[in-house]
């Protein structure tokens, strides 16, 4: 705010200052210019990752492949053929995992399945020395559209 010091009019008034005064909005941008000089490379500091980018990698139908697929019950099939319990797949695994190359397992678990009855057939692959297991999935519903 400014203040002005000096004679009155002649009428004894004091004459109105119609200038503004830029000091103390110069001071307040100052200390905002500040503070994010000193805040912003702290906030865009992070480590150094190369994530990985999104890809389509065509299912490669092998005849070595082994495809098991889960039911919504929670059934569990080798191609066509339905395994009885869990003991029984793994022991079938064991067979397959010890051929040179080895075979890829592909599980195809239905999207209403419980996650649980999944992950028992990759424990069971796990159990029966099995590397390669991967998810057979169906592609978003724009993906074939932008195929084409």
């Amino acid at each position: 705010m400014s203040m002005q010091v000096g004679p009155a009019d002649a009428d004894g008034e004091d004459q109105l200052n119609n200038t503004i005064n830029t000091t103390p909005l110069v001071d307040v941008m100052l200390v905002l210019l500040i503070i994010f000089l000193i805040t912003v490379p702290v906030v865009t500091q992070s480590i150094k990752l190369e994530l990985p980018r999104e890809r389509n990698i065509p299912l490669q139908t092998k005849p070595e492949n082994i495809v098991i697929a889960v039911n919504r019950d929670g059934e569990v099939f080798w191609g066509l053929e339905r395994m009885p319990d869990i003991e029984t797949l793994v022991a079938r695994l064991k067979v397959e995992a010890v051929k040179e190359p080895q075979p890829e397992v592909h599980i195809r678990g239905d999207m209403e399945v419980r996650y649980e009855s999944v992950g028992r057939v990759v424990v069971a692959c796990q159990r029966a020395g099995i590397f390669k297991v991967g998810f057979i999935t169906e592609p978003p519903a724009g993906a074939a559209a932008r195929a084409n």
